[in-house]
């Protein structure tokens, strides 16, 4: 049976070149960067050459970047560590209804359990924050906007350099997840963003799982969320993974600029793939056709749920995703579905492809052939 993963903005496999770039790091370069002892201080030195390739490819200073356990670790600094570090300033917070759960849930653990308020940003029905609603939501004690770059489950790129100036204008600091968009979208560097804080995960491009990194505009310093040491100059305690950290770099320095995600190949895969969606009888296409990451084709097939969707597809071998959580056996719809006021019964049907750097042809032309089925029988 033929195998077609179109899963890419879930997890990459690990590059080859990446990997063999990792391997000293899990063997000969064992040091603790932290030991001062000359096997500690080989293992700081090329921490510290690794931090200064990262910053080279972002444009911008060695100092300004933190090194995290992923785009998770990233997310919870900058919204956990900003709103503690200056709540003497105020208590408001900003974020769009949309945003990765890591965004989402910090900012509710926020709200019920440190006394900070937060305002929920709606969308319009291509899950695109307006960067008028975000001017007009900002307060005399809004301390931090966290708005992401591109959405996960639908592929809508948000405006964030607009809605970073809007911010920068009125003196708040501005968070955007940028990890979807990284290694998909043109780079030229971090500052396009017009972000002060910027998230990056490893292995949405090729890199390893379990490394990312935040990107942290001096002189500004959040609060540590970790606690145990004084690593990455007292801002994240914890012994640096300089295997992961080394797969990091390598993957931005090959797989960001170009973006690894090439839009030229990868746009008629995915404009076949929508003309699929839009010839098959009550599915809908969800996100946007114009600004939205070129590689995301997402879609609702009423009658039916994810589950059966993803489990059909999945008999087939194709191997895709949804926005929807399977907890004890009950499904839940998609935030960001439900963030699109589309009809409740349609809600928890969302199946999303991803396409990447070894999908093919061939493999879209599998699709057209077996997905009509699919959804076929999960609605019977």
């Amino acid at each position: 049976m033929q195998t077609v993963y179109l899963d890419y903005n879930a997890t990459t496999s690990l590059d080859a070149e990446v990997r063999e770039a990792m391997l000293p790091f899990l063997g000969k370069v064992w040091g603790n960067p932290s030991s001062v002892h000359h096997t500690g201080r080989q293992a700081r030195a090329l921490l510290d050459e690794g931090r200064e390739r990262a910053a080279k490819v972002l444009g911008c200073k060695p100092s300004e970047i933190v090194f995290t356990s992923g785009g998770t670790e990233s997310a919870n600094l900058a919204v956990l560590g900003t709103a503690r570090r200056l709540k003497a300033k105020g208590r408001h917070l900003i974020t769009s209804s949309v945003e990765h759960p890591a965004v989402l849930q910090c900012c509710a653990y926020l709200a019920r359990q440190e006394g900070f308020e937060v305002t929920y940003l709606p969308v319009n029905q291509e899950g695109m924050v307006s960067p008028a609603s975000l001017a007009e939501a900002i307060r005399s004690d809004t301390i931090l906007v966290s708005v992401m770059a591109a959405n996960n489950e639908i592929g809508t790129i948000q405006p964030v350099p607009e809605l970073g100036g809007i911010c920068r204008e009125r003196g708040v600091l501005f968070h955007t997840d940028a990890v979807q968009w990284l290694g998909k979208e043109p780079f030229g560097d971090v500052h396009q963003f017009n972000a002060d804080l910027v998230s990056i995960c490893a292995h949405k491009i090729h890199g390893p799982k379990g490394a990312g990194a935040l990107f942290i505009r001096s002189p500004f310093q959040p609060d540590p969320i970790l606690f145990g040491g004084s690593h990455e100059n007292e801002r994240r305690a914890g012994t640096e993974n300089l295997a992961g950290i080394i797969g990091l770099v390598e993957a931005m320095e090959r797989f960001i600029h170009p973006p690894v995600f090439n839009k030229e190949r990868l746009a008629p895969l995915a404009d076949r793939l929508l003309c699929l969606v839009d010839r098959l009888p009550g599915v809908q296409f969800v996100g946007s056709r114009r600004q939205r990451l070129t590689n995301t084709v997402s879609f609702l097939a009423p009658g039916c749920d994810s589950i059966a969707l993803l489990a059909g597809l999945d008999m087939e071998g194709i191997r895709a995703s949804s926005g929807s959580a399977c907890s004890a056996g009950s499904l839940e719809p998609s935030h960001v579905i439900q963030a699109l006021r589309l009809p409740e019964q349609a809600s928890n049907s969302l199946v999303r492809f991803s396409l990447g750097r070894n999908s093919t042809l061939q493999e879209v032309e599998y699709v057209e052939e077996t997905l009509p089925e699919v959804i076929r029988r999960a609605r019977k």
